[in-house]
């Protein structure tokens, strides 16, 4: 679709198919064959990423991609799979943008709607294997939803943002826009991961009269100062004998990816237009700077990516150069006001808030830590599961979301 499609058009829904340009698809098949390796090196095992992707995992990827992997049959099972709209809106502070997102509708005459939203380097796919089993639960007394999920402009389909400072904060204000100025969902509930737990956290504090529950399985939040809760430091001091192995699991996630895996962040957040010149325009440049997170960040002892659904994911941040998802950190660290990046997770939220912890997320700590800030009212810890438990056990992630939202401090904030 043209980025005037809408002309002036706002609020004014209209139904989206995806479509690769055949061109791209030629020339990223160009690229494929004309692709240059790294070489291991001899002392490193064929298990340790410590240095990055692995060449030879890269190298299988990028050979499937060139000869075998079939785009255009992918692309039909995306568009019959999703429902999928664009909508121009006209954001508070940032003037009009086209969003892209997908509205799953459920006949339940319970479903509660519910808008999830993905992070880096992650898309609305993230949703595939839970839409139908939270629209649609084969046991009819499972909670149902109306499943909203908004691509972050940049992401994938839609166009991306063409002027600079869309980040969570802005973010947050056009999904206020599109569930409640578009699509009519005056009260709604949310889950966030990655940058959706920014997003939906800035929703919430920005709207809390709209924003009536949130779950997230990722809270980026430090530990308490002091004063506020000296216990809780105790705790930290002496966390060889006071915490739990679960949380001292969490605590060695969090040091590790730290010590070990935030350098993108620091580029992405800096230069993401030079970082954008190599992997905009190299697929094997992109597929070894995603394939790197999502084998850090999956719980890859228990889950194997298929390799269908690795390039389904790189291709949504082929498609648009890769470098509007890039900028997305650089705005994030500009916005200012209390519910930016760097003041979001730092006072406290009343909104209920519900928790699941999966071992190999990033960013999981103590509930100790999470209480000074959040109004953490349901919490469970998972045995299996990183970053994007969606895609790795989505049958926990929705049992989750149905026990939570479904229970009696859910279903009296949405009455009240």
């Amino acid at each position: 679709m043209s980025r005037d499609a809408h002309g002036s058009h706002l609020n004014t829904p209209i139904p989206y198919k995806l479509h690769i340009d055949e061109e791209l698809l030629a020339n990223t098949k160009q690229k494929l064959q004309l692709a240059r390796y790294p070489e291991e090196q001899t002392d490193i095992r064929d298990d340790d990423w410590n240095q990055g992707a692995k060449v030879k995992v890269v190298k299988r990827l990028a050979d499937y991609w060139k000869d075998d992997y079939d785009w255009r049959a992918e692309e039909a099972k995306i568009n019959q799979e999703f429902e999928q709209y664009t909508v121009k809106v006209d954001i508070p502070d940032y003037g009009p943008q086209v969003l892209h997102y997908v509205h799953a509708r459920s006949s339940s005459p319970t479903a509660i709607p519910l808008i999830f939203v993905h992070g880096w380097p992650g898309s609305f796919l993230e949703t595939r294997k839970i839409l139908k089993p939270l629209t649609s639960p084969s046991n009819p007394k499972d909670q149902a939803f109306h499943l909203i999920v908004p691509s972050l402009p940049g992401y994938g389909p839609g166009p991306a943002p063409q002027k600079s400072g869309f980040g969570p904060v802005t973010s947050a204000k056009a999904f206020k826009l599109l569930m409640v100025d578009v699509l009519g969902y005056d009260k709604f509930v949310t889950q966030g991961g990655d940058w959706g737990a920014f997003v939906t956290r800035s929703l919430t504090m920005q709207y809390p009269q709209h924003v009536r529950a949130c779950h997230t399985n990722f809270v980026p939040c430090g530990p308490p100062a002091w004063y506020k809760a000296p216990l809780t430091l105790g705790r930290l001091v002496l966390n060889s004998w006071l915490y739990t192995a679960r949380e001292k699991q969490g605590l060695e996630m969090m040091q590790y990816y730290l010590r070990e895996q935030n350098g993108y962040l620091k580029q992405q957040t800096t230069r993401p237009q030079s970082l954008g010149f190599g992997l905009g325009d190299s697929p094997i440049g992109l597929l070894g700077w995603l394939v790197e997170k999502y084998h850090e960040w999956m719980d890859v002892a228990h889950y194997t990516q298929p390799d269908d659904e690795v390039l389904a994911f790189v291709m949504m941040h082929w498609m648009t150069g890769a470098t509007p998802a890039l900028r997305f950190y650089k705005a994030a660290f500009q916005e200012k006001g209390p519910s930016c990046v760097e003041n979001a997770f730092t006072t406290y939220l009343g909104t209920p808030l519900g928790f699941s912890a999966f071992p190999r997320e990033i960013a999981s700590p103590p509930t100790d830590w999470i209480r000074p800030v959040c109004n953490l009212q349901w919490h469970r810890e998972h045995d299996e599961g990183g970053h994007f438990p969606s895609v790795e056990c989505p049958e926990k992630l929705v049992g989750d979301l149905r026990e939570w939202f479904g229970g009696e401090v859910v279903r009296k904030a949405i009455e009240g």
